[in-house]
């Protein structure tokens, strides 16, 4: 960024319309908290200047210190030159109301299961109370097992990860919810070292990514870890695992609920047999599925 660029740039007003321009001119990709350009400038200036993030509109026409631009300029240009993610630059994620703090060892938390707890899944595992055992899959930064945590008060969760470097910032997490007595954290390839352990909900969010989507991926996306990403050839390599294991984890009556992103189809193609019940949220629908542990079994 230009040091014209930064002395011209006086207020708030002045800044988050330069961004949006150039974040357009940029092409950049959104996805990790946002969805369009407006909306990643307004979070990354407020996060930048230490304002609150709902209040916008009364710092607008707010001017900016020297030291308070040149930091500016130095984010906006990790965001567009680097195409860093915006979560990676102010290290936070936010599902719903819950924070995560989040680093490049970790995928950025977007999951429709997170819209999902508890309500959306009642009719299938019962009251929270009920819930007394869950695990959370492919855990990455601990948010969905946080989550799990939240909304099953009486469960005890295990989340499990096949990498450390991603248990670390789980503990990070579990640690800021003061949930470290709740959450047990396990490295694990998906069931390997899970022994003889037993749940009424299972829940996860898999690599799902396909060989050919991977290759298409937008520069932003490749700051994440390839391996919370990438699902083999057709996507499905983790969810045929899953599939496979998860009735011996699973008590009577148990469910599963795995998130596949647009592998709908290649799902329904792969396991014919399987009444998949697919759940809707408020901003997907063909996301998600639901199987019972007995219709696991009778659909082998």
């Amino acid at each position: 960024m230009s040091a014209a660029a930064v002395h011209d740039l006086v207020t708030l007003r002045d800044w988050l319309r330069y961004a949006v321009t150039r974040f357009g001119e940029a092409n950049l990709a959104f996805g990790h908290g946002t969805t369009n350009a407006y909306d990643e400038a307004a979070y990354l200036l407020l996060h930048g200047l230490h304002l609150p993030l709902d209040r916008l509109e009364p710092f607008l026409d707010a001017r900016l210190t020297q030291v308070e631009r040149l930091q500016l300029a130095q984010l906006f240009d990790r965001r567009i030159e680097l195409r860093v993610p915006a979560a990676y630059l102010t290290h936070e994620a936010w599902l719903g109301d819950f924070r995560f703090y989040v680093d490049e060892r970790v995928i950025i938390p977007r999951s429709f299961i997170a819209e999902l707890l508890p309500g959306g899944i009642a009719a299938y595992v019962g009251a929270p109370e009920e819930v007394k055992g869950a695990l959370d899959l492919c855990t990455g930064s601990g948010c969905l097992a946080i989550l799990l945590a939240h909304a099953y008060p009486e469960a005890d969760v295990d989340a499990v990860d096949i990498s450390s470097d991603a248990l670390a910032v789980a503990q990070r997490n579990v640690s800021e919810y003061g949930l470290a007595d709740r959450i047990n954290l396990i490295r694990s390839d998906l069931f390997a070292n899970l022994a003889e352990k037993s749940y009424d909900l299972i829940i996860s969010n898999p690599p799902y990514v396909a060989a050919t989507a991977m290759d298409a991926l937008p520069p932003e996306y490749r700051h994440e870890p390839a391996l919370a990403l990438a699902g083999g050839d057709d996507g499905l390599d983790a969810v045929r695992t899953i599939l496979k294991d998860a009735p011996r984890f699973l008590n009577p009556g148990g469910a599963l609920i795995v998130e596949i992103g647009h592998n709908r189809a290649a799902v329904e193609l792969a396991f014919p047999r399987l009444p998949l019940v697919w759940l809707e949220t408020a901003t997907s629908a063909g996301s998600v599925f639901l199987l019972t542990r007995e219709d696991l079994v009778a659909g082998r």
